[in-house]
């Protein structure tokens, strides 16, 4: 089985699974309430200027001002050829363009920014910077050279700016004209778009979840794009047929009764949110998204070989450092991330293992930064968030356990309950009393059943037991 991209669209979410040989490599959720606004570009007006703090507000359309620094607009308009002109001084009702770097956030308005960039899938286009740069995540100093070359060779504009994305490497010269070819169309229709419309107004919208798959993730290697809407099918055909031609053969409407299921996509997709990752070699890592950082675990589990305690170790964390690579990207995790691998004493081992994470992450859009492995195994990370994760989009802190991941003990409860009750009698005398509890709250209480004929002879009053199996095990009701 091939490579494949499949999109899965519901009344209020779409999904994507992008799968390789049956095996979920990515997973994307989209949700109208949950929609981006990272990337769009906007004409927008100067509403005031703050030199105090170095920066101007931007009125671009939308309830909060963008917050834009000075600087960038002084670094910014170097292209003649720009539809609007360099300023020479900053001043309130200016027209400017910008683009969304960070969502707005609480009272914070969004963060723009002066130096716009459109993403293909190899190449970004900077169309009001003239430089030519490649990622810095591509190493190789051979690969880097042959790159410059390519770019060299396919006489792209000299007033707009172009950077080679980490995805190019390897790529062949066809395939980066095909992207340039992309992105140069579509800076053109946006050139109209800006000389046409007033400020504020949005010239260019970040494409939504089914079209950054195919811009990002439908290449050479993809064999099928499966979608199964009519709709969104025809939607897709008509971009593809502007902008990517030559992928239009490869799209597919699927007619069946669950695509995800048909696939084993669902199956794969419910292990996202389980903590735990079973290895091959019966090793598995656990994983603990918190609100601040990952923390990763690496545990031997029932691995079992006849080799060294070291040996052991090192081939366990080896597996796990690919894993680890995949699972970040599979449920784009983000922030600070702490890797604990099972401790190894060679340095030669613990080199090896990082070697083996880097390599594992070469194939990860995100970007991210390794700083090193630590004697005792411990790996820190931080990987690019811009949108939610997978999981915050599925899942609410649960009602009952608050976040904590666990609810009380029947014992706890039963000891709660009882103080409680001491309290509810303290307060007024009742003749009689009902305590309404989880099953297994009163068969707890019950092993001891001189507490509540000590509580009973104290308060003057008789305590009905009621088992209630509706009751969540941390409820306590008293009438």
């Amino acid at each position: 089985m091939a490579k494949e991209i499949l999109i899965n669209i519901e009344p209020r979410q779409k999904r994507v699974a992008i799968v390789n040989n049956g095996r979920l490599e990515e997973f994307y959720i989209e949700r109208p309430s949950d929609k981006t606004i990272v990337g769009n570009i906007y004409k927008g007006i100067i509403e005031a200027v703050v030199p105090s703090i170095g920066a101007a507000f931007v009125d671009i359309g939308l309830p909060k001002k963008g917050f834009l620094y000075l600087s960038e607009i002084e670094s910014a308009y170097e292209s003649s050829d720009s539809p609007l002109s360099k300023p020479q001084e900053v001043k309130k009702g200016q027209e400017i363009l910008v683009q969304v770097v960070k969502e707005q956030f609480g009272t914070k308005g969004p963060r723009i920014s002066c130096h716009t960039g459109l993403a293909g899938r190899y190449l970004v286009m900077m169309p009001q910077d003239q430089q030519i740069g490649i990622s810095r995540r591509i190493e190789d100093d051979e690969e880097r050279r042959r790159l410059r070359q390519i770019l060299a060779e396919l006489r792209l504009p000299k007033n707009i700016g172009f950077i080679v994305r980490t995805a190019a490497f390897g790529m062949s010269k066809k395939e980066l004209l095909r992207d340039a070819h992309f992105l140069i169309k579509l800076w053109k229709r946006l050139e109209r778009t800006m000389r046409q419309k007033r400020p504020p107004s949005l010239i260019y919208e970040e494409y939504d979840l089914s079209f950054r798959a195919i811009r990002d993730s439908f290449t050479e290697d993809v064999s099928k794009l499966i979608v199964d809407s009519k709709d969104e099918y025809y939607r897709i055909m008509r971009f593809v047929k502007t902008f990517l031609g030559y992928l239009a053969p490869r799209i597919e409407l699927y007619k069946g009764d669950d695509l995800f299921i048909s696939k084993d996509v669902e199956r794969q997709v419910s292990r996202i949110f389980e903590p735990m990752v079973h290895l091959k070699s019966k090793s598995y890592l656990v994983i603990e998204p918190t609100e601040g950082l990952v923390v990763i675990d690496v545990n031997s589990g029932g691995f079992k070989d006849k080799i060294s305690q070291e040996d052991a170790a090192f081939k366990v964390n080896c597996e796990a450092a690919t894993e680890t690579a995949h699972q970040l990207k599979l449920r784009d995790l983000g922030g600070i991330i702490v890797i604990d691998f099972i401790d190894m004493e060679k340095e030669g081992h613990r080199r090896h293992v990082l070697d083996t994470l880097k390599h594992a992450l070469r194939s990860d859009k995100a970007k991210y930064d390794i700083l090193g492995i630590s004697k005792f195994g411990l790996v820190e990370m931080t990987r690019e968030r811009i949108h939610n994760t997978v999981q915050t989009l599925s899942f609410q802190a649960c009602p009952y356990c608050q976040g904590r991941g666990k609810v009380k003990s029947a014992l706890t409860v039963s000891i709660d309950a009882l103080k409680e009750l001491k309290k509810y009698l303290k307060e007024k005398t009742h003749k009689e009393v009902s305590l309404f509890l989880n099953p297994v709250v009163v068969d707890e209480i019950l092993k001891h059943k001189e507490h509540i004929r000590f509580i009973e002879r104290k308060f003057g009053t008789k305590v009905n037991l009621i088992s209630n199996p509706a009751l969540h095990i941390e409820d306590i009701r008293i009438s």
